[in-house]
């Protein structure tokens, strides 16, 4: 876990989705995709278009966000090894999950290890550490496996 405190990531998270807003106004070829999230300012996921993936839900940094088709009953699965490739959406308790733009039902599960993780539609959701940061979706489509469990995943 991060010593910086939450709302400062948060708050960091939504300049750096500020800023490429700002970058995403050009009309050139980008093979990174158009991360053009449309947020408030505090919320935790938001939709954003990028690249061939299209519409996808986003991070508050714009980082794309996954699902593993192995938790849709909202059992979190994907923990030691596996949450450090695929990285757990976790907030605060009182973080605010509405989002206007966002076209599913966002809610929070208990992980093991006691953080409050972000469902969409009951299903835990993850950023993938090999995207290499916001704009980028590689994990789709992505079949791995941890502890001797399939995890089969897919951009959300």
């Amino acid at each position: 876990m991060s010593t910086i405190p939450r709302a400062s990531r948060l708050l960091a998270g939504v300049a750096v989705a500020a800023l490429l807003l700002a970058a995403c106004g050009g009309g050139g070829d980008d093979s990174s995709g158009d991360a053009s999230a449309s947020q408030s300012g505090n919320e935790v996921v938001a939709v954003a278009s990028i690249g061939d993936a299209g519409a996808v839900l986003v991070d508050a940094d714009g980082a794309a966000l996954y699902t593993a088709d192995q938790e849709a009953d909202g059992k979190v699965r994907c923990t030691a090894s596996c949450a450090e490739t695929w990285l757990p959406l976790t907030v605060s308790d009182d973080a605010e999950l509405a989002a206007a733009d966002v076209p599913g039902t966002l809610a929070t599960v208990k992980r093991p290890d006691g953080a409050d993780q972000v469902t969409f539609d009951g299903a835990p959701l993850y950023t993938f550490a090999d995207d290499g940061g916001p704009g980028r979706v590689t994990g789709d489509g992505l079949s791995d496996r941890f502890g001797g469990e399939l995890f089969s995943w897919n951009v959300t």
